[in-house]
């Protein structure tokens, strides 16, 4: 390339002999004419099995500023990773192939990234300025799938997977190590890594037409979305991912990296991950009354609730709530037990009515009494742990605050 380029438009393929052509060439077209910055085309192509590498190498030997990378492995996540992180661009950005946003966003979307205001940017299909072209299918698996990130996750961008993104190369080296998804889940594991470390994202709307040819299967490709927000769910809350180093080198904001890492703060987040420690707390709770039953019922309820008592509040204080080191360890477990003899009181008062009405009452009858009495008081504890786990607002969130409300 004659000079260094500030933008590389990364377009990955995988068997699109029938549609790289045109596309490459429209997009050459619009960078030539639209973008006042040295620019290149990458085809990144994902071990295709028909010419579409043959193509691209053609058009690389055919196009001042177009360029093939081939990877033996197929994976669009895998192919932006290897490109973005080893370029010499200033700005690196992606396209679908099909080409179905509008190219008259992608100025806007690269603006707030040459100017420095932010760190990624990223063209939402979901803003009321947007206008988009597909089926209903397609807009109720999107809706729905950005609804489970804002709510489970706590993320605060629109539109995780509208093939149309920019970041800063400088940011991409740093961040795109600690990604590990090679699909189409990357750019949700990008994007919720970005905003943990304190990166600052910006949204473009989009005009977007829905491509009816397109090979992806939306369903298999949701599921595996799902199983990817787990994963990432589960690396952040067990401290595998730096989050806190990162945004000391990185993150715009200065809250404590701690404090946020891998917790998810909204209700929604909290009552998925209580239920998912209620579980489990629940078959430790049965199994040890079974074990304990020898001793008599109310015997047994009340030292499986003890013990599982303990465990729920340690499993929930960490798991659930986020809440890291002995600060405050005593008083939670303190109200952990007083919620414990809460919960005695309702499954206790539950047996006694139980044995009461129906004296020959089986093991089953009291199991199936104790679990039912056992999700009462878990409701109020839920309640009651969300309150004593509140995250006390610092010096540095009242600042935060009140910046933004003034901006």
């Amino acid at each position: 390339m004659p000079e260094t380029p500030v933008l590389d438009v990364v377009m990955p393929v995988y068997n699109e002999e029938d549609d790289l052509e045109q596309s490459v060439r429209r997009l050459h077209r619009h960078l030539k004419d639209n973008v006042p910055y040295p620019a290149r085309i990458t085809v990144a192509d994902n071990a295709s099995t028909d010419s579409t590498l043959a193509i691209a190498l053609r058009l690389q030997a055919e196009i001042p500023g177009v360029r093939a990378v081939h990877l033996d492995l197929k994976g669009r996540g895998r192919a932006l990773n290897h490109v973005w992180r080893d370029n010499d661009a200033q700005i690196v950005a992606y396209c679908d192939v099909d080409l179905s946003t509008d190219l008259n966003a992608l100025m806007p979307l690269i603006a707030p990234l040459i100017s420095g205001h932010s760190d990624i940017a990223i063209g939402t299909r979901l803003s009321h300025s947007s206008r988009v072209v597909r089926g209903a299918k397609r807009e109720f698996i999107s809706r729905s799938y950005n609804l489970i990130l804002r709510t489970a996750m706590r993320a605060r961008f629109s539109d995780a997977q509208c093939g149309f993104k920019a970041m800063r190369t400088d940011v991409a080296r740093s961040l795109l190590p600690y990604v590990e998804d090679t699909g189409w889940f990357f750019d949700t594991e990008l994007l919720v890594l970005a905003e943990r470390v304190g990166l600052r994202i910006a949204e473009v709307p989009v005009d977007w037409i829905d491509d009816p040819d397109s090979s992806v299967d939306i369903v298999a490709t949701a599921v595996a979305d799902l199983r990817g927000c787990a994963r990432v769910a589960w690396a952040l809350g067990r401290g595998r991912i730096p989050v806190a180093e990162l945004r000391k080198t990185l993150g715009r904001d200065r809250l404590p990296g701690p404090a946020l890492e891998g917790v998810p703060h909204g209700m929604v987040g909290q009552l998925v991950r209580f239920c998912a420690v209620g579980v489990a707390s629940t078959l430790a709770f049965a199994l040890l009354y079974l074990v304990l039953r020898p001793l008599g019922a109310q015997g047994a309820n009340f030292l499986a609730l003890a013990i599982t008592a303990v465990m729920n509040t340690a499993a929930n204080r960490r798991f659930t709530f986020g809440v890291r080191g002995a600060e405050g360890r005593g008083r939670h477990h303190l109200f952990g037990w007083g919620v414990f003899l809460f919960g005695w009181a309702v499954t206790a008062g539950s047996l006694f009515a139980l044995h009461r009405w129906q004296p020959d009452a089986g093991r089953g009858l009291e199991l199936t009494v104790l679990v039912v009495s056992n999700l009462v008081a878990t409701a109020t504890r839920f309640v009651g742990l969300r309150w004593v786990f509140r995250r006390k607002p610092t010096s540095s969130d009242t600042l935060i605050t009140t910046e933004r409300s003034a901006a």
